[in-house]
């Protein structure tokens, strides 16, 4: 069986088609016999799909020889932090983060949370999954289940594999570590620097309402003055207020909106599986994660000079500003999590940052998280005593950028020659970590391929000079869309 939801960083696929409950059988179980997983912790975002997905996922698990540890709805890091935590094999994680409502995936990782890509075994774990008969998983799928779901009740949320069915095994335990997460989470923060603070936080009736209410208890027992102001923040794999996806212009009104009629000092949305959070200022102003990279980097030199901090190459002159100012150490990495994880080990950098809201933090086994940003930031403006407008609002205006702009093209290779041709005989440097980058005295850019559509990604930035940046775009965009 051909099986077509493996991608190169992850597994993702239209229900039914591409992904079902044999395929995620079939996945767990050749991630088992992949890695020789004696143990591995599974969770589930809030989508209808999730968990029948999962529960398949384990039975597989299980069949290949594993001890499973459900975690529940969960997002993506708490999977990532279950997985060293528990010092187990494996962590897989069922979600499609902001995928439209048809599809689903999941993310896998094995010991310490090290990701596992095309590179470092995704690939092997498909040839496997492929070579398991038909006959093979239609049976063990039924003694889990005792008869299989129709693609109606599959859809709707219930699947063939039965809970009662996998606790016989003695191989399947519910399990929480919500608790040791939180506290984890609070660790990045000095409690007595916490003044009050309002708070939006818009979970977008994904899987991060669960975590905030637990991160809220813990405040409160520490007699720690944060006020959330919730919005759209029951679960509801139904996604009544539209797929949560803050990147998205048109997904930002309900924060913005709420932080302004509740004068909040700051506003915070997720995506699905809260793996990546957005920030608002006090104005209900979308702060563009470039600026956001910043602002971390220097949080953490502030506590560490002469930290290493790891950036990705789209835009990055006022990250490497902030941190050759404050006595860190920039690296540049190729886009993209397995890489800039693999560079941060290799650097044993203390946090690295991507423009589109991915945050890396060596002490969270160098994974992402959607949640130790907002607290950082929350207790930046405490010890600086500044609206974040104001804390990104000069670094704005030193390094105006023009945030992604992509364009569809037919021929996206003969765009980049045309742009090439015209650009690097005056450039001052040309750099390929990842696309091509061109920078002269006071402007830059980058042009980057998508890896799976005939999309081309441009962003350009400039030294303090917000019409040269804007010219300089606009020139690009013609010559690139000629």
């Amino acid at each position: 069986m051909k099986i077509s939801c493996f991608k190169a960083y992850d597994i993702r696929g239209k229900l039914i088609e591409q992904l079902d409950e044999q395929v995620a059988y079939r996945i767990g179980r050749a991630f088992s016999e992949f890695l020789h997983a004696k143990t591995v912790v599974v969770g589930g975002d809030v989508r209808l799909t999730s968990e029948p997905l999962k529960l398949a996922l384990a039975a597989g698990l299980i069949d290949g020889g594993a001890v499973v540890s459900d975690l529940g709805m969960t997002g993506t890091e708490e999977i990532y932090f279950a997985t060293k935590y528990l010092q187990v094999d494996g962590g897989i994680e069922v979600t499609a983060s902001h995928n439209p409502i048809d599809y689903n995936g999941m993310k896998l990782v094995k010991s310490d949370s090290k990701p596992i890509s095309g590179d470092t075994g995704l690939f092997a774990i498909q040839e496997i999954a492929e070579s398991y008969s038909a006959e093979l998983v239609s049976e063990r799928l039924a003694f889990y289940s005792g008869e299989l779901a129709s693609e109606e009740a599959f859809i709707a949320g219930n699947g063939s594999v039965q809970k009662s069915r996998l606790n016989t095994t003695e191989s399947y335990f519910e399990k929480s570590v919500m608790q040791a997460y939180v506290e984890h989470m609070l660790g990045y923060i000095e409690p007595s620097n916490i003044t009050p603070l309002k708070l939006v936080v818009n979970a977008g009736n994904g899987a991060a309402g669960k975590a905030l209410d637990a991160i809220e208890s813990a405040l409160k027992l520490n007699n720690i003055p944060v006020d959330f102001i919730k919005v759209h923040h029951q679960p509801d794999g139904r996604f009544p207020n539209g797929i949560p996806n803050p990147l998205l212009p048109e997904s930002r009104a309900d924060t913005a909106n709420a932080v302004k009629a509740n004068k909040a000092d700051m506003g915070i949305a997720w995506d699905g599986d809260f793996d990546r959070c957005f920030l608002f200022d006090e104005n209900g102003d979308f702060v563009e994660g470039y600026y956001i990279v910043g602002l971390l980097a220097q949080a953490f030199l502030d506590k560490d000079t002469g930290a290493k901090i790891i950036f990705d190459p789209r835009v990055y002159w006022n990250t490497e500003d902030i941190v050759k100012t404050a006595g860190g150490v920039p690296i540049m990495s190729k886009t993209g999590h397995a890489f800039i994880k693999e560079r941060m080990r290799a650097d044993d950098a203390v946090y690295g940052g991507e423009m589109s809201a991915h945050h890396y933090f060596r002490d969270f086994a160098y994974c992402d998280s959607g949640m130790i940003p907002w607290l950082l930031v929350a207790e930046l403006l405490c010890t600086k005593n500044k609206p974040l407008s104001m804390l990104v609002k000069e670094r704005i205006a030193a390094f105006p950028s023009s945030g992604e702009i992509n364009s569809l093209l037919e021929d996206p290779d003969a765009a980049i020659e045309r742009v090439l041709k015209t650009y690097k005989p005056e450039a001052l440097e040309v750099d390929y970590t990842d696309g091509i980058g061109i920078a002269f005295e006071n402007w830059r850019f980058n042009l980057r391929k998508s890896n799976t559509e005939p999309v081309i990604r441009l962003n350009v930035e400039s030294r303090g000079n917000i019409s040269l940046m804007e010219q300089k775009t606009s020139d690009l965009l013609a010559l690139i869309r000629q």
